[in-house]
């Protein structure tokens, strides 16, 4: 009788470490793709000499500047950006029980636009333009969140709730939009338009100090609450007479995916799709079992990224902004999903 669910069992747990493996060849592989050609086997010693201590040829000055100062940051950076899109939308399909739920459904997104155009228009510098994105990210939320409580006395919380991070996006578009407006056509508009698309170029070491301790403690939070997750998927009266605290899960759901989507996008700008797309894959893969579809989601999160920052990279000489690969790759796909729905329907 648990001979299915041991087969089920064992077949997602080679999915996740085979994801995992191939996740490690695809950082590897990709800290040699750029301008400067760094080969495999100098990865690896310059890798070793330099976070190993182990003596030997760690290779030339250039690839070692490249490598570590350039190609590290940005490949860790994409994995941490890619896996916390992915996994803040895996847990908002399951809070609001809606497949086409995506991170920016309050409002994240356009929160942090404005934030960062108006660091941008006031001339701040980079930890100002992060900061500012930040904090308009969580204010856009919250604003949303305020409307969904209050319409959660009249019984429409969910609906209230996507509906206030709606209005908010909105609202908050709007005065992006009018930021843009008065911007120096010269200088500081095409700064603005350039974050908006997104990318990872401009990333530092210390911006891994910025995403790594809020996503870690956020993604913890998700992980310990990832049964609830399953719980509220089936509908708030279900969640009920399971003995779930349905307002304080999804109060809980909601900050933490709210705190990594911020930071995600206070780092390298708006990157759409991969919140939406990146979930649907890995339930593909593993099933709407968040126990695991939350792990194969981070993971499925950051390849895809990493991908998608080694075509931005590569593809023509100038760099393609993130955000526009995304909208390339993610639009095919999801029409290809629908079409594949429409199939199982019939």
């Amino acid at each position: 009788m648990n001979a299915p669910r041991e087969r089920r069992g064992r077949r997602q747990r080679t999915v996740v470490v085979a994801l995992a493996a191939g996740l490690l060849v695809l950082l590897m592989l990709s800290l040699g793709v750029g301008r400067v050609p760094v080969s495999p086997v100098e990865i690896v010693r310059i890798l070793a000499s330099s976070l190993l201590g182990l003596d030997g040829d760690a290779g030339s000055p250039l690839s070692r500047m490249v490598l570590l100062e350039i190609r590290l940051p940005r490949v860790v950076a994409a994995v941490l950006i890619g896996a916390g899109l992915s996994a803040s939308g895996a847990a908002y399909q399951g809070v609001f029980r809606n497949p086409l739920v995506s991170p920016d459904i309050l409002g994240v997104s356009a929160g942090a636009g404005l934030g960062a155009a108006i660091a941008i228009l006031l001339s701040l510098p980079t930890v100002g333009i992060q900061l500012l994105s930040f904090v308009f990210a969580l204010l856009a939320v919250g604003v949303s969140s305020a409307i969904g409580l209050r319409c959660q006395q009249h019984r429409s919380g969910i609906l209230g709730l996507i509906l206030g991070g709606i209005v908010v996006g909105s609202v908050f578009t709007s005065f992006l939009s009018l930021s843009k407006l008065v911007a120096d056509p010269e200088n500081k508009l095409p700064a603005i338009t350039f974050w908006l698309m997104g990318s990872l170029a401009a990333v530092t070491p210390r911006d891994l100090l910025v995403l790594a301790l809020p996503m870690l403690v956020a993604g913890v939070v998700l992980f310990r609450v990832r049964w609830y997750i399953n719980v509220l998927s089936f509908g708030d009266d279900e969640a009920r007479s399971l003995g779930a605290d349905v307002r304080r899960v999804r109060a809980i759901v909601v900050l933490a995916s709210t705190v990594m989507t911020a930071c995600a996008i206070s780092v390298c700008g708006i990157v759409g799709w991969i919140g939406l797309m990146a979930p649907h894959i890995s339930r593909m893969l593993v099933g709407p079992n968040y126990r695991i579809l939350l792990p194969t989601s981070l993971l499925v999160g950051g390849g895809v990224l990493v991908l998608v920052d080694d075509l931005a990279r590569s593809l023509t000489t100038t760099e393609v902004p993130l955000g526009i690969l995304t909208s390339l790759i993610g639009g095919p796909f999801f029409v290809w999903l629908m079409l594949r729905s429409a199939r199982q329907w019939d």
